[in-house]
Formats: C-alpha cells, structure tokens, sequence
C-alpha cells in the first residue's frame, strides 16, 4: 500500500508552480535589466536639460 497524499499540499505545490511559472512569462514579457533603467534615465534627464537650455529667460520656471 502507498503512502497517504495530502490533497491540500498537492493543491498548494500546483499553485506555486502555476505562480512561478506566471512571473517568469511577466519578467520576460515586461522586465528590464537595472541597466536598460539606467540608461532610459539618462536620456531623459539628457532631454530634460537639453529642453530647458532652449529656454528664452532661464531665470522663470514656467
């Protein structure tokens, strides 16, 4: 005779893997490595000041 199973272990195991499973297709479909982030920051700010150097009266902030 086999060993008992117990229902709401199996029941857990399946949904942790089906958990894991959605998180690796959500990093690959939306991740983005801490130097793809960098790097998007920097061009921004780039912009940013590339923007506000062509700016008529530098003193105002509107």
């Amino acid at each position: 005779m086999s060993t008992p199973v117990n229902l709401n272990r199996v029941r857990k195991d399946k949904a942790r893997a089906e958990a894991k499973a959605r998180a690796a297709e959500n990093a690959v479909k939306f991740g983005r490595t801490k130097a793809e982030k960098d790097l998007e920051k920097a061009r921004a700010d780039q912009a940013a000041r590339l923007l506000d150097q062509h700016r008529k009266d530098p003193d105002t902030t509107a």
